[in-house]
Protein backbone atom coordinates (compact mmCIF):
# COMPACT_ATOMS: atom_id res chain seq x y z
CA UNK A 1 0.00 0.00 0.00
CA UNK A 2 2.83 2.54 1.03
CA UNK A 3 4.48 1.86 -2.70
CA UNK A 4 0.66 2.92 -4.13
CA UNK A 5 1.32 6.47 -1.98
CA UNK A 6 4.22 7.03 -2.87
CA UNK A 7 3.40 6.78 -6.81
CA UNK A 8 0.37 9.03 -6.27
CA UNK A 9 2.79 11.43 -4.70
CA UNK A 10 5.14 11.25 -7.79
CA UNK A 11 2.18 11.61 -9.98
CA UNK A 12 1.15 14.65 -8.10
CA UNK A 13 4.76 16.34 -8.85
CA UNK A 14 4.46 15.75 -12.19
CA UNK A 15 4.12 18.61 -15.05
CA UNK A 16 1.56 18.32 -17.42
CA UNK A 17 4.16 17.13 -20.55
CA UNK A 18 5.31 14.24 -18.08
CA UNK A 19 1.59 13.25 -17.48
CA UNK A 20 0.88 13.00 -21.04
CA UNK A 21 3.86 10.52 -21.23
CA UNK A 22 2.90 8.25 -18.68
CA UNK A 23 -0.55 8.00 -20.22
CA UNK A 24 1.20 7.33 -23.53
CA UNK A 25 3.13 4.53 -22.21
CA UNK A 26 1.06 3.45 -19.98
CA UNK A 27 -1.73 3.17 -23.23
CA UNK A 28 1.33 1.06 -25.09
CA UNK A 29 2.45 -1.32 -22.24
CA UNK A 30 -1.41 -2.33 -21.64
CA UNK A 31 -3.18 -1.85 -25.14
CA UNK A 32 -5.71 0.10 -23.39
CA UNK A 33 -6.96 4.09 -24.63
CA UNK A 34 -7.34 7.00 -21.97
CA UNK A 35 -10.06 8.07 -24.69
CA UNK A 36 -12.00 5.28 -23.92
CA UNK A 37 -11.86 5.08 -20.06
CA UNK A 38 -13.19 9.03 -20.28
CA UNK A 39 -16.12 8.13 -22.49
CA UNK A 40 -19.18 8.25 -20.89
CA UNK A 41 -21.43 5.53 -22.67
CA UNK A 42 -24.51 6.03 -20.33
CA UNK A 43 -24.45 9.41 -21.23
CA UNK A 44 -24.46 8.48 -24.93
CA UNK A 45 -27.14 5.70 -24.83
CA UNK A 46 -29.76 8.51 -22.96
CA UNK A 47 -29.11 10.83 -25.74
CA UNK A 48 -30.07 8.12 -28.47
CA UNK A 49 -33.13 7.29 -26.50
CA UNK A 50 -35.96 9.43 -28.00
CA UNK A 51 -39.12 10.73 -25.48
CA UNK A 52 -42.45 9.03 -26.60
CA UNK A 53 -44.55 10.82 -24.01
CA UNK A 54 -45.03 14.99 -23.68
CA UNK A 55 -46.92 17.16 -21.44
CA UNK A 56 -48.42 20.38 -22.69
CA UNK A 57 -48.32 23.38 -20.10
CA UNK A 58 -50.57 26.73 -20.82
CA UNK A 59 -47.80 29.33 -20.26
CA UNK A 60 -50.02 32.55 -22.06
CA UNK A 61 -53.32 32.90 -21.73
CA UNK A 62 -53.73 36.16 -23.78
CA UNK A 63 -56.26 38.76 -24.57
CA UNK A 64 -58.89 36.03 -25.34
CA UNK A 65 -59.88 34.40 -22.05
CA UNK A 66 -63.22 33.00 -22.17
CA UNK A 67 -62.16 31.15 -25.28
CA UNK A 68 -59.07 29.82 -23.68
CA UNK A 69 -61.74 28.81 -20.64
CA UNK A 70 -64.11 27.25 -23.34
CA UNK A 71 -61.22 25.08 -25.40
CA UNK A 72 -59.64 24.46 -21.75
CA UNK A 73 -62.89 22.88 -20.69
CA UNK A 74 -63.46 21.18 -24.42
CA UNK A 75 -60.23 19.70 -24.24
CA UNK A 76 -60.20 18.23 -20.55
CA UNK A 77 -63.47 17.70 -20.39
CA UNK A 78 -63.95 19.93 -17.04
CA UNK A 79 -66.83 22.04 -16.09
CA UNK A 80 -66.55 25.96 -16.53
CA UNK A 81 -65.76 26.25 -13.03
CA UNK A 82 -62.49 23.86 -13.06
CA UNK A 83 -61.38 24.96 -16.35
CA UNK A 84 -62.03 29.18 -15.42
CA UNK A 85 -59.47 27.61 -12.53
CA UNK A 86 -57.10 26.52 -14.72
CA UNK A 87 -56.38 29.32 -16.70
CA UNK A 88 -56.73 31.59 -13.59
CA UNK A 89 -53.69 29.79 -12.59
CA UNK A 90 -51.58 29.21 -15.56
CA UNK A 91 -48.94 28.70 -16.02
CA UNK A 92 -50.75 25.10 -15.86
CA UNK A 93 -50.24 21.67 -17.12
CA UNK A 94 -53.05 21.08 -19.27
CA UNK A 95 -52.29 17.35 -20.90
CA UNK A 96 -49.54 15.34 -19.40
CA UNK A 97 -48.07 12.38 -20.83
CA UNK A 98 -49.57 12.08 -24.41
CA UNK A 99 -47.98 11.65 -27.72
CA UNK A 100 -46.03 14.20 -29.49
CA UNK A 101 -48.62 14.47 -32.35
CA UNK A 102 -51.69 14.83 -30.06
CA UNK A 103 -49.30 18.02 -27.87
CA UNK A 104 -49.01 19.60 -31.16
CA UNK A 105 -52.57 19.85 -31.51
CA UNK A 106 -53.01 20.59 -28.73
CA UNK A 107 -50.61 23.64 -28.55
CA UNK A 108 -52.73 24.65 -32.34
CA UNK A 109 -56.05 24.53 -30.95
CA UNK A 110 -54.96 26.83 -28.13
CA UNK A 111 -53.11 29.10 -30.67
CA UNK A 112 -56.30 29.60 -32.59
CA UNK A 113 -57.77 31.28 -29.66
CA UNK A 114 -54.48 32.65 -28.46
CA UNK A 115 -53.36 31.62 -25.72
CA UNK A 116 -49.66 29.94 -25.60
CA UNK A 117 -48.35 26.28 -24.90
CA UNK A 118 -45.30 24.73 -24.14
CA UNK A 119 -44.45 21.23 -24.65
CA UNK A 120 -41.99 19.53 -22.36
Amino acid sequence: MADIKNMIEDIKGMTVLELNDLVKAIEVEFGVSAAAMTSSAPAAAAAVEEKTEFDVILTVVGAEKIKVIKAVKESLGLGLKEAKEIVDNAPKTIKEAISKEAAEEVVAKFKEVGATCEIK
